[in-house]
Parts: structure tokens; C-alpha cells; sequence
């Protein structure tokens, strides 16, 4: 028996059980009810890829006027059709919510994050808030994916401009846009590419933003160039599409070799550190294939990006995009980029946090509001999940696996799921029709959601403490806390500690919450609030009985981390980790739920994958995998003057707002237009540059 294994399961927890208490029940299970109708939800339209894009060359292309005088006539730059690839990517009119746009004006950002430099591929953060996706381009996209139909859902191409499975589904060839070029001029080619997989993604030494590896794109896969404009995929599975989710932001977007390569340890003196920090924020006109690249830091005041002269993308008029010439970065914090966007000092904010919606809509709705909000589904939610490990993950002592014992327990998590009031919860952050009762796994108004196969356990304090009494717990000392049986952690009252993210309100709310509705149940809940890097690395190590966490990718899109549904592997599990042994204990209902993920991920079938995620949504509720709390919709705070921005957008579905949106599209009329640009009429200078902008 492993040394960690409690005898807490089977018939003997049951002898000190009543008759009565045995015999009753939790409610049974009901579908979720209906959420509330909020009228404020934009409605998306949804569209096939090639609504959207297209690859091919036009008659003409232009550019603003002053980019030809100050730049071209003078001979500092080629004719644009030079600088353009031979088939740029074209967006479709069609799709763009308020047409072709019109050149100029600046979009304001505020940022909490501060940047590390601009070694993405060596894992420097840039500060966060959209300055990554503005400066960096990935093989695919996934952003725009929220308004894609159901059955069309594939990453967008973007660097790769094609690809074909081999018959076998093992060989993956992908075609790369021919003849872009990084905004310093030089050419884009698998050579960029590849010194990214070969000496960043599989050198053991560094470690990219977003934590790409090797096993991201699966055990065992291989790649090659096959020419400047060929890549060659190997993977050990078949058809494994849900890599190409893995190919966008930010897990495989590579960097200028022929900037960051000569200062690689593997092709210089260099040590690794010295590698990673070769280019920090002072190290202006970074070479980037996004729209805009940085031309101004300033600590703890501001980063200014200015329009790519070398950017590859198009409109169907032949306009080089994009149509926004500069975007600004203020360096000041996370509550400071809504106050400012509410205000109008801001352009653009992801509203979050549901304590401020009330107010944010009140503010909008003025005639002299600078700000408008456009709210998306409810893709924003909680859940409680109890660790699951009980051989050893993060070395629990006799209470903590004494707990780990109990989450085991099908019994337990039903207590402790039939205890949460979740509307009351819901409304413990925000009043009004925003918040809806969310019981778990997937989140309703996604695409692979299923109602009928989602079990609701409604409010039901008295059936939770019968269900307490059959995982075996009884108050034996008559303080209002159940007591561990007799001989487990010494007999004492239950006390779980719950592990809480204390950057932000809502989750600190939420946690309040859990406590006072687990008290009238028995069972003692202490808190342990602690700043994000910290939380993560406790949740990582397995420092923790049960934590409230947001969550991921992987219960909103589905077709994103997909591994983290279940515990596929010894560390792909959010809250059930391998212990000592490598080996992941898995429960009985947890080796069906890994069967069907692993089936869904190599599924080709759209309507079995479908299917497939019904039969997950049941085994996840129905066994009470993890706790759901509350769920709500995020709101993007938009400056009115800008047009372009899609209806119903989410804050952060497929990827973050600032992708979604596809800012090389947005623009604002010429009638709107401010004197915001710091820098007017300029482009990034040449690399290694320290003195800002080129002029012209």
C-alpha cells in the first residue's frame, strides 16, 4: 500500500452513520435553469473562415500618404508593393462591422505589467495587456475564432498560410506566407522558425513566454524546413488538430533569428541569462512581424508602438494595414486601465471584475460618456476544485491527507456542491442579470455545451449534511464541526484550507462567500490569500486542500489545453497530479472521463467530437469533478470613437480581446480623430536603434 494511503473509504466510515442520515438524500440532479436574459450581450454573427481572409495579390496597394512622401519619394523605404509579400493576407470587407477604414489616430492602453524586454522566444514578458499580440504574429490565430461556425472551428492561418494532413494524419505540411518581412526589411523565412523550435522550444536551458515546450505540440513530434517557405510536422498521433490551437498565440510565434540567434550561448560566449536579456525595453525597434513595434520606453510611464512599414496584411482595397498608426502603453496598474477607460484617458480595457458593471453600464449610458461597453457571453467563471491526489502530490500532513481522503469521497463533493447557494453567490458580486448559476464543466453558451447532459445539484442544505453523513462525518463533539472519524488526524473537527487569489475581489468575495455557507454545513474553512505568482506556485506544488480558481481555455473553447480537462498525464490536471510514484490515482469515473478526452483529441469527426464532450459534461457533474460556483459575462470598455470592433466580442475566449478585435482593423473616422500621437508621421528606426523612430 502506498505509504501515503489513509483508511478512510469503504464500510468502515460508514459505522458511525445513522439509519436516518443513510437513508436520506441530496435532491436529485436537475439541468441547469435558463440564464437570465441580459439585453446588454452583443449578438455575434457567425461566418466561415473565408468570410474573413483570403491570401492573394491585388492590382495596387497604398499606404498614408505621409509614409510615401517622407519615406519612399525619398528613397528610405521601397514602394509598398515591394515591402509587401508576394500574396499578402487580404481581410474581407464583408466582415468588418463598419467597413474599409481610414489611416490614423492612436489606440490608448493602460497596463498593471511591466516589461522584462523583448526576448519573447527566451520568455521575457513584454507587460502584458495586448503589447505581445500587437509585436508578435504565430503560425496560426486563434483570437477571431469566437464568430467562427461550429462547423468550420479551426485556427486561422496567419504566418502559415496552408496546410495538408498526409493520408496517414502522422505528416503535417505547412505553407508559410512568401515574401513577408520583419519590420527591419529582412525576410521571414522556416529559418526564423526553426531556430525557434531547435534552440528555444527544445533547448532545455530556455524557457519561452507561455511555457512552450516540446510536449505542446505532443510527445515525440518533429520538425523541419523544407525550403524558406516549408515546414514539416511529425507527430506520433493521428490527425492531432488540436496542435494547430497551439501554433497561435503564444505558444508558437518565433522571433528574429537574425537578430536573437547571434546572441544565443549555443552560437556565441554568451550564458543563458545573458541570452535572455539582450534586449530589454530600452532596446528600441525590436525586428517584429506584428502591426506595431516598440519605439519609446520610459520606466514606469509609457511604451509607444508605431505602425510595421513591412506589416503583410491588407484590405480588399489594397490599403496596408494597419489602419491605426501608434498605440500607447501606460505603465500604471490593472484597477487604474477600467478607471481610465471608464474616463476617457483610456481607450480600451477587459472589464473583469463584476463588482464594477453596474456602474461601468451607468457611465455608458450617458450622452457624454467617452466609453461604450460591449458585453459578451458568459464565458467568466469559478469553480472550487478540491485536490484530488492522494499519493503525495505536494507531501500533504495527516489533516491535509485526511481532507484529500474526503474530496475523494463522491459523498463529500455532493455535500459540499448541494451546501453553495450559487445565486446567492452571484449576486454577492454583482446585482442585476449579469451572474448565472454555473454547476460546472463546461460553460453554457459555448460551443460544445450541452444542457441535457449537465447535472444541476440545486441548493439543498439539509440534503448536504445527509450526505456528510454518509462520506462518514458527525459532529462527535458538539461545536457545529464535523469531526474526522475516530483515529484519522486525531479525531479533530474538519478544517479545509482554501487557497484564494489575493489580487483580485472577486475571487476574495467568492472565497467569503464558501466560507460562510460552509459553516452551517460543519465544516471549517480557513483562508489562504495569497498574491498571484505565489498562488501559482502553491496550486503547481500541490500546496493546497481545495482552491477557487478561473478558469482556462480548456472549459471555454474545449479545443484549447485540452489536455487540462482531465488528468491525461502526470501534470495535466489543474487539481489531480501525480504523486511520488509518477503515477496519477485515478478514480474510477476519472479513467472514463481520460478516455474520452483522449478519444476527442483524436477524433477528425466535428459531430463525435460532439458527442464525445456530452459524454464528458455528464461524468464531470454528474460525479461533481469540480465544485461550480458562478459564472458572468466579460465587458470590453471601447473608446466610441472607434469603429471596427465586432458585436457580442469576448474579453477572452479563443484568446484575449486585443487579438480577438483584430486591431489591424479597427480604426477611427476622420471627423473622430484626436492629436494623440506622440510620435506623428515616424516609423521604427533601424534594429539596435536607441534613438526612437525614424523620421522623415
Amino acid at each position: 500500500m502506498n505509504k501515503y494511503a489513509l483508511a478512510l473509504g469503504g464500510a468502515s466510515l460508514l459505522l458511525s452513520v445513522s439509519v436516518l442520515a443513510a437513508q436520506a438524500q441530496t435532491k436529485p440532479p436537475i439541468t441547469p435553469p435558463e440564464p437570465p436574459k441580459f439585453d446588454a450581450q452583443g449578438k455575434i454573427d457567425y461566418v466561415g473562415v473565408a468570410d474573413i481572409l483570403e491570401f492573394k495579390a491585388l492590382p495596387d496597394y497604398h499606404e498614408p500618404d505621409w509614409v510615401t512622401k517622407n519615406f519612399v519619394a525619398s528613397g528610405k523605404l521601397p514602394a509598398v508593393k515591394d515591402r509587401l509579400p508576394k500574396e499578402p493576407m487580404v481581410y474581407k470587407q464583408g466582415n468588418m462591422v463598419d467597413g474599409l477604414g481610414v489611416y490614423g489616430d492612436t489606440m490608448r492602453h493602460v497596463i498593471g505589467g511591466r516589461p522584462e524586454g523583448w526576448n519573447y522566444s527566451a520568455g521575457q514578458t513584454q507587460g502584458w495587456g495586448g503589447i505581445d499580440i500587437g509585436l508578435s504574429e504565430c503560425l496560426t490565430r486563434s483570437g477571431p475564432l469566437f464568430q467562427i461556425k461550429a462547423d468550420e472551428l479551426q485556427p486561422l492561418p496567419n504566418l502559415a498560410k496552408s496546410w495538408e494532413w498526409s493520408e496517414d494524419g502522422h505528416t503535417l505540411t505547412m505553407h508559410l506566407i512568401e515574401g513577408a518581412k520583419w519590420s527591419d526589411g529582412q525576410p521571414f523565412t522556416t529559418a526564423d522558425a526553426m531556430f525557434y523550435w531547435d534552440d528555444n522550444v527544445n533547448d532545455p536551458n530556455v524557457t519561452p513566454l507561455n511555457g512552450a515546450a516540446p510536449g505542446s505540440f505532443g510527445e515525440g513530434t518533429t520538425l523541419k524546413a523544407d525550403g524558406d517557405y516549408t515546414l514539416i510536422w511529425t507527430f506520433k498521433d493521428a490527425f492531432p488538430k488540436q496542435y494547430l490551437y497551439q501554433m497561435a498565440y503564444g505558444t508558437f510565434c518565433p522571433g528574429p533569428a537574425h537578430i536573437l540567434k547571434p546572441q544565443h550561448p549555443k552560437y556565441s560566449k554568451n550564458t543563458y541569462e545573458q541570452y535572455k536579456n539582450a534586449f530589454p525595453p530600452e532596446y528600441l525597434n525590436i525586428p517584429v512581424m506584428g502591426a506595431w513595434a516598440p519605439v519609446e520606453y520610459r520606466p514606469d510611464d509609457i511604451i509607444v508602438m508605431r505602425r510595421n512599414p513591412y506589416y503583410w496584411k491588407v484590405d480588399e482595397a489594397g490599403n496596408q494595414l494597419p489602419y491605426l498608426n501608434e498605440l500607447h502603453y501606460k505603465l500604471s496598474t490593472w484597477a487604474d486601465r477600467d478607471v481610465q477607460a471608464v474616463a476617457g484617458s483610456g481607450d480600451f480595457a477587459n472589464l473583469e471584475q463584476p463588482e464594477s458593471f453596474v456602474e461601468a453600464l451607468k457611465r455608458s449610458a450617458s450622452a457624454d460618456a467617452p466609453a461604450r461597453l460591449e458585453f459578451g457571453p458568459r464565458i467568466i467563471g469559478y469553480s472550487l476544485y478540491p485536490n484530488l491526489s492522494a499519493n503525495g502530490w505536494g507531501e500533504p500532513d495527516e489533516r491535509g491527507q485526511a481532507v484529500r481522503e474526503l474530496n475523494r469521497n463522491e459523498h463529500f463533493r455532493k455535500a459540499i456542491t448541494s451546501a453553495v447557494d450559487r445565486k446567492r453567490l452571484g449576486e454577492s458580486l454583482v446585482k442585476g442579470p449579469f451572474t448565472t448559476i454555473y454547476p460546472g464543466g463546461i460553460y453554457s453558451g459555448t460551443t460544445y455545451y450541452d444542457k441535457d447532459s449537465t447535472a444541476y445539484y440545486p441548493f439543498d442544505l439539509e440534503g448536504a449534511k445527509a450526505e456528510l453523513a454518509l462520506a462518514g462525518l458527525k459532529d462527535t463533539d458538539g461545536d457545529g464541526i464535523v469531526n474526522f472519524p475516530a483515529g484519522t488526524a486525531g479525531g479533530k473537527n474538519v478544517e479545509v484550507t482554501l487557497l484564494v487569489n489575493a489580487d483580485y475581489q472577486t475571487d476574495k468575495s467568492l472565497a467569503d462567500g464558501v466560507v460562510s455557507m460552509m459553516e452551517p454545513l460543519g465544516i471549517r474553512v480557513l483562508l489562504n490569500q495569497v498574491e498571484g505568482k505565489q498562488r501559482d506556485a502553491l496550486q503547481q506544488g500541490g500546496q493546497f486542500d481545495w482552491m477557487i480558481f478561473r478558469n482556462q481555455e480548456d472549459l471555454t473553447s474545449v479545443v484549447q489545453k485540452t489536455v487540462n480537462l482531465a488528468p491525461i498525464g502526470p501534470k495535466t490536471s489543474w487539481f489531480h497530479r501525480a504523486g511520488e510514484d509518477g503515477q496519477v490515482d485515478l478514480l474510477p469515473f476519472e479513467k472514463e472521463l481520460v478516455d474520452v478526452v483522449n478519444k476527442f483529441i483524436a477524433s477528425p469527426d466535428a459531430a463525435e467530437q460532439k458527442e464525445l464532450m456530452k459524454q464528458f459534461q455528464k461524468l464531470y457533474t454528474d460525479n461533481v469533478y469540480g465544485i461550480g460556483l458562478t459564472q458572468y459575462p466579460g465587458a470590453l470598455i471601447i473608446n466610441k470613437r472607434f469603429a471596427n470592433i465586432p458585436k457580442g466580442v469576448p474579453i477572452n475566449l479563443f484568446n484575449w480581446a486585443e487579438d480577438s478585435i483584430i486591431r489591424e482593423r479597427v480604426f477611427v473616422p476622420a471627423d473622430k480623430q484626436g492629436k494623440y500621437e506622440l510620435f506623428p508621421e515616424t516609423l521604427p528606426g533601424a534594429p539596435g536603434d536607441k534613438g526612437g523612430p525614424a523620421k522623415g
